[in-house]
């Protein structure tokens, strides 16, 4: 399936830490474009899940964004958060990985690249990701593409969600993208 399907995603919020965010070019676009993901995916119960990278030194994800109850957090310090092992248990049978984050280069690509090495179908938010150099986020995006992650924005994964304008929560959801 080419659409993100509600049934099917979750939404993977990669280390968006509050010491390491003051360096993310363009990063208040990023938590502004997450933030109205998770608000989103919430609102039409679909799972996020939240990875943090060495917390005891890059912080807890910053609070705009922070996992609520019944959300999962997944402390780590390998790049790749497949690689914890703990990661692919969290979807369930969902087979959709929505993803946006920092670092775009880094985190972002490799676990994105284990979630392609593990059969998943990834969704890249490109408006959603960031990294301290812009060259390095481009570089990530192109290298994702080439093996096979479905490039995305922030609005074409809200409104696969809906599918249709006689959503029951269309009004909802179409107010923050305003």
């Amino acid at each position: 399936m080419l659409t993100v399907d509600p049934t099917q995603s979750l939404l993977l919020v990669i280390d968006m830490q509050s010491r390491l965010l003051p360096a993310i070019n363009q990063g208040g676009q990023v938590v502004s474009n997450l933030e109205r993901l998770i608000q989103s995916a919430r609102t039409l119960d679909i799972p996020v899940v939240y990875t943090e990278q060495y917390p005891r030194g890059l912080g807890a994800t910053t609070p705009v964004l922070a996992a609520r109850e019944g959300e999962t957090v997944l402390e780590k310090m390998t790049f790749d958060a497949v690689k914890t092992g703990q990661l692919l248990a969290l979807a369930g049978d969902r087979r959709q990985w929505v993803i946006g984050g920092c670092e775009s280069h880094v985190c972002v690509l490799q676990t994105a690249l284990g979630l392609r090495e593990a059969g998943k179908n990834v969704y890249l938010v490109s408006d959603a990701i960031g990294s301290r150099k812009p060259h390095d986020r481009e570089a990530a995006i192109a290298r994702l593409a080439r093996h096979g992650t479905e490039i995305v924005t922030t609005e074409m994964v809200i409104f696969e969600w809906l599918g249709s304008a006689e959503h029951p929560r269309f009004r909802d959801l179409l107010q923050p993208l305003k």
